[in-house]
């Protein structure tokens, strides 16, 4: 089993064109995912020996984990089938997931276990199976091609598009690693079906996209410009009751905190506990 690291910037929750306003929308979901371990059924302990081995692995590494140190990757070692569902079985599948396209595609799932996130990376050379322990995955952090920024041509209905893309622009040139979030709420702008189509037009689709469904449901999607973040988050009915524009690192919303990472590690090993 080997690690390796990665070193992504995360920011926290800051100001927008908003700042100040009060909101006053339908009340968002607000039942939150308690922890259940997932405990395989196993016959022979002996049998899924290299899951539990390859699992305890897991645990020491993610034990190590620091923010100040990035996040730390972990190769598995080859399983048989049998312990394969054993390390599947036993990480589950938690609340955040992340697709990144492009090449190398990417596919993430965050396991049961906060901050531990199994990694399937699929290129020209097959697909790469991998465990990345941290607050965020790196592929959730894909810098997008560098481009030309050319607004579209305005449109008859669009009123506001300009002016939000204008500022979002200069946020995101201004923008530094580590810098607070600056969000601009559309659900209190005034806008137009016009607006809302001039800013998909101008901001362009990323490659990134996540879900985390640990407050009900929250779409993001990266755009065409750097830290420039589309956030939407829909009730259970599925309609949209909060959309955000953010400029930042990575929406907040997306990340593992620390101390979750610290859980984790000692609801891990109470599960390989259980198991052996």
């Amino acid at each position: 089993m080997t690690l390796n690291h990665f070193s992504p910037s995360l920011g926290g929750v800051g100001p927008g064109s908003q700042e100040g306003a009060e909101l006053d929308y339908l009340p968002m979901p607000s039942d939150m995912r308690t922890f259940h371990a997932s405990l395989p059924e196993v016959e022979d302990p002996e049998r899924i020996r290299p899951a539990l081995t390859a699992l305890k692995a897991l645990a020491a590494a993610a034990s190590r984990w620091t923010p100040e140190g990035g996040n730390l990757v972990v190769e598995l070692p080859p399983l048989d089938d049998e312990n394969r569902r054993v390390v599947a079985d036993t990480l589950g599948e938690g609340e955040v997931s992340v697709r990144a396209t492009g090449e190398p595609s990417c596919d993430v799932q965050e396991s049961i276990f906060a901050g531990l996130w199994r990694v399937t990376t699929v290129g020209s050379g097959g697909a790469d199976e991998r465990i990345e322990i941290g607050r965020v995955p790196s592929a959730a952090l894909k810098t997008p091609p560098k481009r030309i920024f050319c607004p579209p041509e305005t449109a008859a209905g669009v009123v506001n598009g300009p002016f939000i893309v204008t500022e979002l622009v200069e946020r995101c040139h201004a923008h530094r690693p580590g810098d607070e979030p600056y969000a601009i709420n559309l659900s209190l702008l005034p806008h137009t079906p016009e607006d809302l189509h001039y800013l998909e037009l101008a901001l362009g689709q990323g490659e990134v996209s996540i879900l985390s469904r640990g407050y009900g449901n929250c779409r993001i999607d990266s755009t065409a410009l750097e830290h420039v973040w589309r956030v939407r988050y829909f009730n259970s009915q599925d309609a949209l009751i909060l959309d955000v524009i953010e400029v930042s690192d990575i929406p907040e919303v997306t990340c593992a905190a620390p101390e979750d990472i610290a859980d984790s590690v000692v609801r891990l090993e109470q599960t390989l506990e259980a198991m052996a």
